[in-house]
């Protein structure tokens, strides 16, 4: 056999594998294709990158306690917000009931009730939301359960750190999730002096590398805090220095978090619980045993009407994407968005333009430089695309926006840690707060404003003033969009 022979050979036996690959999960033709083109072009590397982030979760083997665990949070749930729950009107009841279409799709979806009258505090700061947060760990009596994306082993995430380690200390009943790759730099040593004194910290689903991990592809996005059962954080703040301004390569770090109290918290607690024991399945939370612990009688009088939302690879539901179209759909002045990656599928595309051609205020908010290259190109890609279509778009200049936010008619909202792309939608494990009131929403639309000021409007004519090279960059990282 010549060596021409020799070559002809291994690309033929390279598409034949690349075609059986690909084709034998199903998933959609936009991934099939991309996946194609890698597999196709990066011969034996393709394959590579393939067994690291193309193969799909193993749900069967990952998810085996999942539904005994839903059955029995869906009874805790119900019991203790029917128990607790205050039956006089509210404003917010008004939102709630004219956005009950929006509230039955989340209840249908998913562990996702309406929760009545929480109090509701937005924090936009990484100091100020670290700074009460760490006085709300201080202040435990019983449990402090923390799941994140990025736990880094910098200055704060050790100040957060040595704080569960003295609430540890006083006999707190304390658990940490942490993402692999989100913390990558961040091992079992550094958790260890916690779990000396009684902490336990976990990597989701045991993925204790992130490297050697063949799961890479499906990360634990979520940013959960729940102390005592009675306060709540969620949002798009991670632990780490550059959330709070000290890494020079982004700046100003331009982020939402809220801080929660009320049944809403309930809810936090129950997907926390569902991700811990899908995580450490030797030493489970028994939520329906332990009710009174982790699910206490609170009786906050807030304003704010909930509904917490989740999503992830283990459903094909994509409840938070099918939020977002909802929610643009029902506008009918305006839907302004905050999101550092702009990576629609066709469903939220058609969404847009179809919401900023019927007249709709349609803004998304974007960050003026890009933390992944890839990622940011085929951002700007969609971006201009958009705005051919009227979607105003707008690059934060001060800083690095991080912020993922939706606010509509100043009526309803959404904080939380999903983004406007595909990996948010179905490979990332996300969850989102979804507000009706109108208080917590103008409060959201000023800031809102506040941003535009620091931002610069782009144009397609502004667009098309780029650089044929920077076009060019564009347009091939869009092949990839269904993957990055």
């Amino acid at each position: 056999m010549d060596v021409m022979t020799f070559i002809d050979f291994v690309i033929l036996a390279n598409e034949i594998l690349a075609l059986i690959t690909v084709f034998r999960e199903e998933r959609e033709i936009s991934a099939t294709w991309a996946w194609l083109l890698v597999l196709s072009f990066l011969p034996v590397i393709g394959f590579i990158i393939y067994a690291f982030v193309g193969r799909k979760l193993p749900k069967k083997r990952l998810f085996r306690f999942q539904d005994r665990d839903i059955k029995k949070i869906y009874r805790v749930l119900e019991n203790r917000i029917r128990l607790h729950s205050n039956p006089k009107k509210i404003k917010a009841d008004e939102v709630s009931y004219s956005a009950k279409n929006l509230v039955k799709l989340f209840k249908n979806s998913g562990i996702s009730d309406l929760s009545r009258r929480n109090h509701v505090k937005i924090f936009i700061d990484g100091n100020s939301l670290f700074n009460k947060m760490i006085s709300d760990i201080e202040k435990a009596k019983s449990s402090i359960n923390i799941e994140f994306y990025t736990f880094y082993n910098d200055e704060i995430g050790k100040q957060v750190l040595n704080t569960l380690i003295k609430k540890a200390k006083q006999g707190i009943h304390i658990h940490v999730i942490y993402d692999s790759w989100g913390s990558m730099g961040t091992t079992r040593r550094f958790f260890q002096p916690l779990v000396d004194v009684g902490g336990i910290a976990e990597p989701f689903l045991h993925t204790h590398s992130a490297i050697t991990d063949f799961r890479i592809n499906f990360r634990d996005h979520r940013k959960i805090v729940v102390i005592d059962g009675q306060i709540g954080y969620v949002g798009g703040f991670n632990i780490g220095d550059q959330y709070l301004n000290r890494k020079k390569k982004f700046g100003n770090w331009r982020d939402t978090h809220l801080r929660i109290i009320g049944n809403s918290v309930y809810n936090l607690q129950a997907q926390f619980i569902l991700d811990w024991n899908v995580t450490d399945i030797h030493r489970p939370i028994d939520e329906e045993k332990d009710k009174e612990f982790y699910f206490p009688a609170t009786y906050q009088e807030g304003s704010t009407n909930i509904q917490i939302v989740s999503s992830g690879p283990d459903t094909n539901l994509q409840q938070i994407k099918l939020g977002y179209i909802k929610l643009i759909q029902t506008a009918k002045n305006y839907c302004w968005i905050q999101t550092p990656y702009l990576i629609p599928d066709d469903s939220t595309t058609d969404a847009l333009k179809s919401a900023a051609m019927s007249g709709v205020d349609v803004r998304i908010m974007l960050p003026c430089k890009p933390d992944h290259p890839f990622v940011y190109r085929a951002t700007q890609y969609y971006a201009k695309q958009l705005a051919k279509y009227g979607v105003k778009i707008y690059f934060y200049q001060k800083g690095f926006l991080h912020a993922k936010t939706i606010v509509v008619d100043g009526k309803v909202s959404s904080v939380g840690s999903a983004n406007f792309d595909f990996r948010s939608f179905k490979l990332n494990f996300e969850i989102n707060a979804f507000l009706y009131d109108e208080a917590i929403s103008q409060q959201l639309r000023s800031l809102y404003i506040k941003d535009i000021r620091d931002s610069t409007l782009e144009t397609v004519e502004t667009m098309d003033k780029q650089s044929s090279w920077m076009k060019f960059k564009q347009v091939f990282s869009r092949l990839f969009s269904p993957i990055l």
